[in-house]
């Protein structure tokens, strides 16, 4: 049954829960109050009942002294007699005005006699005469007078005080459920709103690549701790948005990233397939073609092994989990920069390429292959993205505790739409995907993820006319250059291995 009820109990909504507990609240307080007013009440009746009784009896023993007994007629429905007490029982003095249960008289005479007091009052039914107050008192020694009272108006007064109470009690708590309920369901509306509002989050389709979420708590009414409610929900709101953001955004990537990965290596092995069948034909009716188609099979199987390596290389640092090796060697930059200086020109004659003059040695702890990797990356950019004759230079220089390395020209610049993608992978100006302009667009991705396994940062700026990437790697304090990397490296010291 107490299961039940709390079963029941739990099912009900917090409204209604809380204008029954307002309810009982105030049921009780009505009770509580109720019985104290009721109580006073009574004894205030019946102090002013023994009141009279006391004036009525200063009369009355006055009459007893003179005549040996009371004579003289009292109030309507009262009783007085008169004891002598100063034998082992009361005696009743005649005449006397007592109901047919007067046993009560006797007995209150009698305690008087042996008790200290000079009155006592008690309250007793007498028979089917109801309930009377009776006080007895000494009208002199030996002698007892006890008059009664009926008490029918102090019960009577009592019972319509407590009907009137009912009533009121009832209505006013009748009142405080029913409009206690609309105030209570007024202020936990804001409650209502967020909780239609998480409905309707639940009936959005959170599989969709844009998914988003403009559903929002109404900000207004509820007081300081709806306010507070409401703003964690709409932050939560807001959170949730933003994962999804990111998670549409990265899907997204993932998408434009499978998609360019399947155009780059579906090129190179379709000239594979291509040079494989010339190959075979060749190999039946033209054997002097032979070894021009198995050039340009190596040719296309090593430019697609370049490409799945950047893209290796790019998963590797992508992994926070796998391990990096960067062997980095205390390296003087300027040397390494001269080495990609000389390559370039001797790759890339027809764009003059200015070296900046600059500190005599630039020395810092960096991976020189990964190093010069992106330089050639950015030089090659350079140079794929700008018409012959365009001037490209390079610089190195220390501000602080970084190595600054700049690699600008002077082509017609980048788009300012472009200019936030340029680093994305697969990523290339030319929407056509021509390779007359161009590589797989893995480049600059290549060479931004290598910075930052450094430590470092590259940043873009460019205006029509001028292009500038610059390379921000930290310095060392008290590293020391230990030689020449003619060669290749040779004069280095090995510091440490490094995982990103």
């Amino acid at each position: 049954m107490l299961s039940g009820l709390r079963h029941t109990y739990g099912r009900l909504r917090l409204g209604t829960r809380l204008a029954l507990g307002l309810g009982v609240l105030s049921l009780t307080v009505f009770a509580v109050v109720g019985t104290v007013l009721t109580t006073y009440m009574h004894d205030y009746l019946e102090r002013q009942l023994s009141d009279r009784m006391r004036s009525a009896q200063v009369v009355q023993a006055k009459d007893a002294i003179e005549h040996g007994a009371v004579q003289r007629e009292t109030y309507m429905g009262w009783y007085q007699a008169v004891y002598d007490v100063s034998e082992a029982e009361p005696r009743l003095r005649q005449p006397a005005a007592l109901p047919k249960e007067s046993t009560a008289f006797a007995s209150l005479a009698e305690r008087l006699a042996h008790s200290r007091a000079n009155d006592i009052f008690d309250t007793r039914p007498l028979g089917q005469e109801g309930t009377y107050r009776l006080r007895a008192c000494e009208v002199k020694p030996g002698v007892v007078l006890v008059t009664a009272a009926p008490t029918t108006d102090i019960e009577n007064t009592v019972t319509q005080l407590i009907t009137v109470q009912v009533i009121a009690f009832a209505l006013a708590l009748l009142a405080l459920v029913v409009f206690g309920r609309r105030t209570l369901r007024r202020g936990l509306k804001p409650l209502s709103d967020m909780a239609r509002t998480a409905h309707s989050i639940t009936s959005h389709d959170l599989t969709e690549s844009a998914a988003r979420l403009p559903l929002r708590a109404d900000p207004r009414g509820g007081g300081p701790e709806m306010e507070e409610l409401r703003t964690a929900f709409n932050t939560m709101l807001e959170h949730i948005d933003d994962s999804l953001a990111v998670r549409a955004e990265a899907e997204q990537r993932l998408r434009r990233f499978v998609a360019d990965a399947s155009h780059e290596l579906r090129t190179p092995l379709m000239s594979v397939r291509g040079y494989a069948d010339l190959f075979q034909y060749a190999a039946a009716n033209a054997p002097e073609e032979r070894d021009n188609h198995l050039s340009r099979l190596r040719a296309e199987a090593a430019r697609m092994g370049f490409l799945l390596d950047d893209l290796l290389l790019l998963a590797r640092l992508d992994a926070s989990e796998a391990e990096i090796p960067l062997r980095l060697v205390e390296t003087n930059l300027m040397e390494l920069v001269q080495q990609a200086a000389d390559a370039f020109r001797a790759s890339h004659p027809g764009h003059p390429l200015r070296m900046m003059t600059g500190p005599a040695a630039v020395c810092s702890a960096v991976d020189t292959q990964r190093l010069r990797q992106v330089l050639d990356n950015l030089l090659a950019n350079a140079a794929v993205h700008t018409p012959p004759g365009t001037e490209v230079s390079i610089s190195v220089a220390m501000t602080g505790a970084e190595a600054l390395m700049t690699v600008a020209d002077t082509g017609p610049g980048i788009p300012p739409t472009d200019r936030a993608r340029v680093f994305d992978r697969f990523y290339r100006v030319d929407k056509a995907r021509t390779r007359d302009r161009g590589g797989s667009g893995l480049g600059l991705s290549v060479a931004d993820s290598l910075i930052r396994a450094h430590g470092g940062t590259i940043e873009l700026t460019s205006v029509p006319g001028e292009t500038v990437f610059t390379v921000r790697l930290p310095l060392q304090r008290g590293a020391q250059c230990a030689g020449s990397l003619v060669g290749g490296g040779g004069g280095v010291r090995e510091q440490a291995d490094r995982s990103a």
